[in-house]
């Protein structure tokens, strides 16, 4: 644990220090234009590093509001401070980021009809990602953000009406997020309980039915094909927003979720051309309408 003292969570020295190497972190996500592979989702291939995908999913997720929490928890009362004495903004924002990952984190997974396996190497993307996120984000709010009201009122050039907008473009986010991760569950569903109907006529084990994808037709379906991407930058571009402008960890999140998810979508579309044609997917964009 004593190589974590001073880093987790950080003081100002190291909050500085992994903010910087966070504003790096789009140069390491443009790697994956160069590679092909991703070991997660419909891309996934057998390995021995495969880990179940509930399990890693949970695992990997969980880190991001852990350890926000962690820092709402502990450095308060290192800046002098109780956490009673935050703003209440910044307890609004916490039990935003925390809102978001109750479902991500924790109830994403179980919601799932069936998960394919994640690769190590995934999971430990992720979980440094989370961990990162978390981190900053939450030493942001507790104690090197505004902690005083006065604070507030110099970080929000619009006001109060600044925040209720950024929090209001949040909840939108979260709520399509939700909707569109449920259309695709949904499908799955549809398509799992036809085939278990045929697999017990037949006489065959209902759990040996195999993966089905089609291409969604609901919501903002139409329009592209990751739109559970796209409304969720959506979300966090609402609490960036919401924080300021000038909100370092905030606007880091936004870009590096970007910078993360962009090539999946791309390459993402080249996959659902392959699988279903060009016909069928035309017309639609990968993650943002009227631009890629």
């Amino acid at each position: 644990m004593s190589l974590l003292t001073g880093w987790y969570p950080p003081t100002k020295e190291h909050y500085d220090t992994l903010l910087t190497i966070w504003k790096c972190y789009p140069v390491f996500a443009s790697l994956q234009w160069l590679v092909g592979w991703y070991g997660m989702g419909k891309t996934n291939t057998p390995s021995r590093l495969n880990i179940p995908g509930r399990l890693a999913w949970l695992t990997m997720e969980c880190p991001g509001f852990l350890s926000l929490l962690h820092a709402m928890r502990t450095l308060p009362s290192q800046a002098g401070l109780t956490l009673s004495d935050l703003p209440w903004q910044n307890k609004v924002l916490a039990a935003l980021f925390v809102i978001h990952y109750t479902y991500r984190a924790l109830l994403f997974p179980f919601l799932q009809p069936s998960m394919a396996p994640i690769h190590a190497l995934v999971w430990l993307f992720a979980g440094v990602f989370q961990v990162f996120n978390g981190t900053l984000i939450g030493s942001w709010l507790a104690a090197y953000g505004p902690t005083t009201g006065e604070a507030w009122e110099a970080q929000l050039w619009g006001g109060t009406a600044q925040f209720v907008f950024g929090i209001s473009l949040f909840y939108f986010g979260l709520a399509t997020n939700y909707y569109h991760d449920d259309e695709l569950r949904e499908i799955r569903r549809r398509e799992m309980a036809r085939q278990e109907r045929i697999a017990r006529k037949e006489g065959r084990d209902p759990r040996s039915v195999s993966k089905h994808y089609s291409v969604p037709e609901a919501g903002f379906f139409k329009y592209m094909l990751y739109p559970h991407y796209f409304v969720e930058w959506v979300e966090w571009t609402g609490f960036w927003i919401a924080c300021g402008w000038r909100c370092a960890p905030a606007m880091m999140f936004v870009v590096n979720e970007v910078a993360a998810m962009l090539p999946r979508a791309v390459r993402g579309k080249g996959w659902y051309e392959e699988k279903f044609g060009k016909e069928k997917i035309r017309g639609r964009w990968a993650v943002i309408p009227g631009v890629i």
